[in-house]
């Protein structure tokens, strides 16, 4: 796709988004891309069932210093269902390192939030001259993790969910009380069924073969954990199973749920932005 082709989005809050859809061997791919052009990178990937407009809050915060770029994964957001119906890991990270290719990516700093975290390490695995460090955000690191219902409160025969069926989906998702954003639930009726359940099945059979600290010990990747303490879908304390990366800085944040780029986009901006070296407000400390 050419510049011609490109349609900025304006946000009020920081200028003009460029939001673009790539055509891809295996389908289209939404991008939205911030900040300056010289800038170095943060690849900025979301879980399942999501998509780039969860990190809409964040994004403002970052872009000063930094280009970022947010990929929508297969099936989510504005990008196409893989052809064959392919959601695995690995194919996940070869169409995000092909995406980057295509916009003349050298390097990032790759983020992932959630089972946005495997994406971007599956990347990492297949492209380490690609990626130069990691961060991840309330990203589970093994499946004895987990603690929410492990299926949706909805079937392929009740598609499209409800507000009120999403919302019920999505609310150990949050830290209690916070109530999910409309465009994130639009998004969400508008994946397909498979796209959702594929995804995160997708996400168990990754971690099933191998816990995300062992791949990251023999990625030996700088790596940043983020993690908020009052997560419902991934007990909080399993964050410190990360600790046995050499080199690994953990960072709780007390008062956020699983996805503190929305409940407390301020802080999580901080910490994420002191593991890239920029300078910022004060943040939190590890614990």
């Amino acid at each position: 796709m050419t510049p011609s082709d490109e349609h900025p989005q304006v946000d009020g809050t920081f200028g003009a988004t460029d939001e673009t859809v790539l055509p891809m061997e295996h389908g289209d791919v939404r991008v939205l891309r911030d900040g300056p052009l010289d800038a170095p990178v943060l690849l900025l990937v979301h879980g399942s069932a999501a998509s780039s407009r969860s990190w809409d809050a964040l994004t403002p915060l970052l872009c000063t210093h930094h280009r970022v770029i947010r990929v929508d994964l297969p099936g989510h957001g504005g990008s196409a269902e893989p052809p064959g119906g392919d959601y695995t890991l690995p194919e996940q990270g070869r169409r995000i390192g092909a995406v980057l290719d295509r916009l003349g990516v050298e390097h990032v700093v790759a983020v992932g939030h959630s089972s946005g975290g495997y994406a971007v390490t599956a990347l990492a695995e297949q492209r380490p001259d690609l990626v130069t460090a990691l961060v991840l955000i309330n990203t589970g690191p093994g499946l004895d993790a987990f603690i929410a219902p492990e299926r949706p409160p909805f079937s392929p025969e009740q598609w499209p969910p409800t507000d009120e069926q999403i919302r019920v989906f999505a609310r150990t998702g949050f830290r209690e009380g916070f109530r999910v954003p409309q465009e994130l639930v639009d998004e969400l009726r508008g994946m397909s069924f498979h796209a959702v359940a594929a995804a995160m099945q997708a996400a168990t059979d990754y971690l099933r073969l191998q816990p995300l600290p062992d791949r990251l010990t023999a990625l030996g990747r700088p790596l940043h954990v983020i993690f908020g303490e009052l997560d419902r879908r991934w007990r909080p304390s399993s964050a410190a199973d990360y600790r046995v990366v050499p080199g690994a800085r953990v960072d709780f944040l007390p008062d956020a749920g699983h996805t503190p780029i929305l409940e407390e986009p301020q802080r999580t901006a901080a910490l994420l932005l002191a593991s890239t070296g920029t300078p910022t407000a004060e943040a939190p400390q590890g614990t």
